[in-house]
């Protein structure tokens, strides 16, 4: 289960995302509920995508 933490660490690689207006506003709604930056929500959501992702034996 997603849970949003209040820090991550050594986030130092700047990179530029695009966005649709609908995930945006989500995203920047949620962070500002929770009391985080965008960006540090934005780093969790990938976080926790790429921790569950399921892949394909070959």
């Amino acid at each position: 289960m997603f849970k949003i933490e209040k820090e991550l660490k050594n986030a130092t690689i700047s990179r530029t995302v695009r966005f649709t207006e609908p995930l945006f506003e989500k995203l920047n709604t949620l962070s500002a509920e929770n009391g985080i930056s965008f960006n540090l929500l934005v780093l969790q959501c990938c976080k926790y995508a790429l921790d569950n992702l399921e892949t394909e034996e070959k």
